[in-house]
């Protein structure tokens, strides 16, 4: 892919608004931030793919029995004190 198709045509809106700003807006943020009005659309994006996009891949879902017991036996004995919550399910025999 060469640069010149990497590229978007970018609109900016006639008026602020939750789905977009104006020129105006993005030269004020570039301004503030010290950055040009290209770094500030960057640091956007950046921001929204960060809070939207997972930031870790997905994993195989819930422990089997046999690792859960793994975790409990390497895990370190309480040595004194209540126990007032746990990670796992404690069945009453």
């Amino acid at each position: 892919m060469t640069a010149a198709t990497a590229q978007i045509a970018f609109r900016y809106r006639p008026h602020d608004s939750a789905t977009g700003v104006t020129r105006t807006t993005a030269k004020r943020l570039a301004e503030v931030l010290g950055v040009d009005e290209t770094q500030v659309i960057h640091l956007a994006l950046h921001e929204l793919a960060t809070k939207v996009l997972p930031q870790y891949e997905a994993d195989d879902g819930a422990l089997t029995k046999t690792q859960l017991s793994q975790v409990k036996k390497s895990a370190p004995k309480a040595k004194s004190g209540k126990l007032r919550s746990s990670l796992f399910e404690i069945k009453s025999n």
